[in-house]
């Protein structure tokens, strides 16, 4: 018989990214009580990974759970950037319901579009949370509206255009219904919750089905499963098997050896947990996301959201440059073969193939982002390798090329506006619409090329002055859109191997920008400079002074040399070209020809 758990509610929060959604986590876990009232906490608890809370952003889903009154609320902190929507796609699978959250000043954007389109796919109810209403500029009434108009251009139903709106201020804990009340809690948003989103029901006494849709892993107790129990009853020891939709004849018997619910900000183990509950359970090995854990006697697996494709790849190779060995720990193809396909285990927007060499793999993901968090994760393990520039992964059907396209959405002051429209124009960018300026901007929608993109966000932040701010998310595949001007920059390229000079720098430096900087080891074929031509000039950056006995007025003053450019390894995956690679170790990258011996690379360009 069916049972509705009207103790239980699960929501996932979903928004563009950089709208609140971690913060909005915070409050709600400070003011359930979690803490103990003289407990020193940090802001964005969630973001527990180094990386995310370097760059101030979300890229792991993660699960908390508070108390409010009598309900508990299990509670997923999702991803805003588009890179990691694949994060979002399979979470929705285990929740009830969602807090779409929205920035009181920005409005809608192409991130909220995407999640909000998935939930919707998924009819999950939706509470509309307008954040920051105590920003400079914030304009929640006129919030209001373009979300309606959004809930309407994706096709949402009369049901979803009476979604409850709460207004709130997640850095100061506050929330109201009411726009016009003050409240000095988020109760009101607890209550709205409680309210709006359905608790899970299911029937505890039939057979167990368990839908994974994350797996976590620990180096004691292996992989960890986190879903929610569709049916059933699960228990500790229990004898369970995996089953998957799309692989039916691959069944594994397992025992579960430990089950785990959320509180707060820990994992609490259980006995057993029943129907409507999202669990982690341990003794789990060999389970990927989208399997079934059921019953014995009941192999009925449930079906999973698809995840959408990639659409960039790149090639991770061993590194078999001069330094090569020097600075990683893990250098060999098996290593790195090992740790791209451990990845595969808990990133569902992967993919990994062998190449016709053995020192190779293509890895494709869904954007620069994706595939630069897992290289610096893999350079903070000290691995050590090299990677190819991003290439757009295109399709073909019935003879016609088709690639991928991206909706790019624009904020900047008017001043900007041509420069942005003429740069994304030689790219292929088309504008789709241009709104009326909004605390002094404009908002620009182009459709655009995904390849239009790779090497354009550093040369937007340069020609805006840093004040732009620039957004895409996947759109659709679309006919091929013709050949891209290539990087109108050139390459500064050692000519020898040895150790950089000032004074070899100081003769240098008017042929363009340098990247390294005194007393850097460089080698033949090493790229240490962009220049402003679009050619390759061969430098060489090791001479020294002759020296002499004769003192000349003025010679022994010091060389000035300008500062060097400090690349991030986004921008040095965007200025990296087809013929070049780029060198990962834990200490360094640094750009490199693909050709390094300096006749060899003439010769190949010639019979080219």
């Amino acid at each position: 018989m069916k049972m509705t758990r009207d103790d239980l509610r699960n929501i996932a929060i979903i928004a563009h990214v950089d709208h609140g959604k971690t913060t909005l986590v915070d409050s709600m876990l400070k003011q359930s009580g979690i803490f103990r009232a003289n407990q020193v906490v940090e802001d964005r608890i969630m973001d527990s990974n180094d990386i995310e809370r370097e760059r101030g952003i979300t890229i792991l889903s993660k699960n908390t759970a508070i108390h409010y009154k009598n309900t508990k609320i299990n509670i997923i902190d999702t991803p805003g950037h588009a890179d990691f929507g694949g994060e979002v796609e399979r979470v929705l699978k285990m929740v009830n319901g969602v807090v779409l959250l929205v920035d009181a000043f920005e409005g809608p954007m192409p991130q909220t579009k995407f999640v909000l389109k998935k939930a919707f796919e998924l009819d999950l109810p939706v509470i509309v949370c307008i954040n920051k209403i105590d920003r400079p500029g914030a304009r929640p009434k006129e919030v209001i509206d373009e979300v309606l108009d959004l809930f309407i251009e994706l096709g949402a139903g009369e049901e979803y255009l009476d979604s409850p709106f709460v207004f709130a201020s997640a850095r100061e804990g506050i929330a109201s219904i009411d726009l016009d009340t003050k409240k000095d809690n988020m109760e009101d948003l607890f209550e709205t919750i409680i309210k709006y989103i359905p608790a899970p029901e299911g029937d505890p006494d039939e057979p167990l089905q368990l839908l994974i849709s994350t797996i976590d892993y620990n180096e004691y107790v292996g992989r960890i499963g986190i879903g929610k129990i569709e049916r059933g009853k699960i228990k500790t020891n229990q004898e369970a098997i995996i089953v998957n939709e799309d692989r039916q004849n691959d069944i594994k018997k397992i025992k579960i050896t430990k089950i785990y619910e959320f509180e707060g900000l820990n994992r609490v183990e259980v006995e057993e947990s029943t129907v409507g509950s999202i669990i982690a359970v341990t003794g789990v090995e060999g389970i990927h996301i989208g399997d079934t854990i059921c019953h014995m006697e009941h192999p009925e697996p449930l079906p999973f959201v698809k995840i959408s494709e990639p659409t960039i790849a790149m090639t991770f190779s061993v590194n078999n440059s001069p330094f090569a060995g020097r600075e990683g720990k893990y250098v060999t193809s098996r290593q790195i073969r090992n740790r791209l396909f451990k990845e595969l285990q808990t990133d569902v927007s992967l993919r990994v193939e062998e190449t016709d060499s053995t020192d190779a793999f293509k890895v494709s993901g869904r954007g620069e982002l994706h595939l630069s968090v897992l290289i610096e994760n893999m350079r903070r393990e000290n691995f050590e390798f090299q990677v190819s520039k991003p290439e757009v992964l295109f399709r073909y059907e019935d003879g016609k090329k088709y690639e991928p396209m991206e909706t790019v959405t624009v904020d900047v002051a008017e001043a900007y506006i041509g420069s942005v429209i003429e740069k994304l124009g030689t790219r292929k960018g088309e504008l789709v619409s241009m709104s009326e300026a909004n605390g002094g901007y404009s908002r620009l929608v182009f459709s655009i090329p995904a390849r239009g993109l790779i090497g354009y966000r550093q040369e937007f932040m340069t020609d805006t002055k840093g004040n732009g701010i620039i957004n895409s998310v996947f759109d659709c595949y679309a006919p091929y859109k013709g050949e891209i001007p290539k990087r109108s920059e050139g390459s500064l390229i050692s000519f020898e191997t040895g150790e950089a000079t000032a004074y070899g720098l100081y003769s240098v430096q008017d042929r363009g920008t340098l990247f390294v900087t005194p007393g850097t080891s460089v080698y033949e074929g090493m790229v240490i400079g962009s220049n402003p031509k679009s050619m390759d000039i061969e430098v060489n950056i090791c001479k020294k002074k002759h020296q002499s006995n004769t003192r000349a007025s003025g010679a022994d003053d010091a060389l000035r040399l300008s500062p060097p450019r400090q690349m991030s390894l986004e921008e040095a995956l965007e200025f990296v070209e087809d013929d070049e690679l780029i060198e990962i170790t834990p200490t360094t990258f640094r750009i490199r020809k693909k050709i390094l011996d300096t006749n060899k690379r003439y010769k190949s360009k010639k019979n080219n």
